[in-house]
């Protein structure tokens, strides 16, 4: 990890924290997973937060969305607006890039395709900032 990452502490998320990040991206904004791991080392005053349950937490949270859209949940996560790092649409999202391109574009976002994956043209501009 040292290599890596240097030295310090790392937070090990739990999914309602990551979740509750997700919840608080408004309509036309975005956020990024590395804006989340940001946001929950900041608030556990640790070096960095772990990259590999934020990420998995992430996807817990995308589908546990559908689950509820499902059974009728009006408010439920908006999973769509968290992006991979460099706005990268997160493939592994319920429906797949086609169904974030159709959300994110809904919001007023501009999808591009760059080499094979999709992105969020200019994400930076829409990137919440967050305390």
């Amino acid at each position: 990890m040292v290599e890596r990452w240097g030295r310090g502490t790392v937070v090990i998320p739990v999914p309602i924290e990551v979740d509750e990040v997700m919840r608080r991206v408004p309509e036309g904004k975005l956020i990024t997973i590395d804006g989340i791991r940001q946001v929950l080392a900041e608030r556990h005053k640790a070096t960095i937060c772990c990259p590999l349950t934020t990420g998995i937490f992430v996807l817990i949270a995308a589908n546990a969305a559908e689950e509820e859209k499902l059974r009728g949940v009006g408010d439920t996560t908006p999973y769509w607006r968290t992006l991979k790092s460099k706005g990268i649409i997160n493939e592994k999202y319920p429906g797949g890039v086609e169904v974030q391109r159709r959300l994110l574009e809904g919001e007023g976002h501009q999808v591009i395709r760059k080499g094979g994956r999709y992105m969020v043209a200019d994400y930076e501009r829409s990137l919440i900032k967050m305390a």
